[in-house]
């Protein structure tokens, strides 16, 4: 919850900078829920472009999460109730909120699973919009390299939190991941980051496999 709001200062920050209102600040993160798809409606308002490529850049930027939702939704079959939110749950889930859920969830009752996933969520929601507001007003009294900064406690985060992977495969796409990314971002800043997530979870499910056959 800490480092979500953290990391969403820097976001409020930049908001500002780009002449975002803070209540279109504050409403993005409530409805995107993705801070690469909001850098990146920030960048292309900042440049005048049309809503409708807005849209589609924000869309793009947030398009990891459909994998995520299906490896996410088979925890909440076997509840009724839960079931009948996995389209809320889809929009309410952030990187944080489906490596925690994807960790704890398979450990707790059926139907606990909802309530935790949704009491997670919601937490980290609206410490994203009270990191927000803080940072839009911060904006005008810290130095701006300060604020925005705070933009990579996320993924500083992310690197602790899968740091606890310990299946062979996890471990392997996190090591293809880290050399590949620079050299993919290089080549297509656009289109590098799941050109690099789809090509290093392929090569470590393929090496993973033989490597179990030669165990074998």
């Amino acid at each position: 919850m800490f480092v979500v709001a953290a990391s969403m200062t820097g976001w409020g920050s930049l908001a500002r900078d780009s002449g975002f209102t803070l209540g279109v600040a504050v409403t993005s993160t409530a409805t995107v829920w993705g801070l690469p798809g909001q850098v990146a409606a920030a960048e292309l308002y900042a440049v005048g472009a049309p809503l409708l490529a807005i849209a589609l850049a924000s869309s793009m930027a947030n398009l990891r999460f459909f994998p995520m939702s299906l490896s996410l939704l088979p925890l909440f079959r076997g509840d009724p109730a839960s079931w009948r939110w996995r389209y809320v749950f889809v929009a309410m889930m952030s990187v944080n909120t489906w490596a925690v859920t994807l960790r704890n969830g398979p450990s707790l009752p059926i139907d606990q699973r909802g309530p935790y996933f949704t009491g997670l969520s919601v937490t980290c929601i609206a410490a994203g919009m009270i990191g927000t507001a803080a940072g839009y007003h911060l904006a005008g009294e810290l130095p701006f390299f300060v604020t925005v900064s705070l933009i990579f406690l996320n993924p500083i985060y992310f690197v602790f939190l899968f740091a606890g992977v310990r299946a062979r495969n996890g471990v392997l796409a996190l090591i293809i991941g880290a050399v590949l990314g620079p050299i993919t971002h290089w080549l297509s800043p656009e289109w590098g980051l799941p050109f690099c997530g789809v090509i290093a979870g392929t090569v470590a499910f393929y090496l993973d496999r033989g490597l179990r056959g030669a165990d074998a």
